[in-house]
């Protein structure tokens, strides 16, 4: 779905995205993590064949869990973790998401769709009373695969 294509072939720059959580209003995250996918590859020996084994792909392995970090989360967020953490009936809500790739121009070039995502672990900031860094919290989300476009 590249809205703008760079004439000379420029890596993309990675620091530039937005995440978009439907239902929730969710946008600046420092860090996302956990955008890959494996197919599994079976090998058949045929009898009679030494010289080589087949190697044929399978399914697709489970997905990784996508990992999202940013400063403290909006309380949206956090309740649809802690909803889920609860296992409250009816607290189970899965959400579509997407992660999306911006240009130097603030025109989208590349969009993952991700399916059925829903948050399975919280980790809070590390605090330490000698630093300046920023308070990084990290959220990770189960899913069912996604599509790049």
């Amino acid at each position: 779905m590249p809205e703008s294509r760079d004439p000379y072939g420029d890596p993309y720059s990675a620091h530039r995205f937005w995440v978009e959580i439907k239902g929730l209003n969710e946008a600046i995250f420092i860090e996302c993590s956990g955008l890959a996918a494996e197919v599994e590859v079976e090998e058949w020996k045929e009898g009679g064949l030494n010289s080589r084994v087949h190697r044929l792909p399978g399914r697709v392995k489970s997905f990784p869990n996508l990992v999202l970090k940013r400063g403290v989360a909006t309380a949206e967020l956090w309740e649809w973790y802690y909803k889920v953490a609860s296992g409250r009936r009816g607290a189970i809500e899965r959400q579509n998401m997407t992660v999306t790739l911006k240009g130097g121009n603030d025109l989208p070039l590349v969009r993952w769709e991700i399916f059925d995502a829903l948050p399975v672990k919280w980790s809070g900031p590390t605090f330490k009373s000698g630093s300046g860094e920023i308070a990084v919290e990290a959220i990770e989300f189960i899913h069912n695969g996604f599509e790049r476009r």
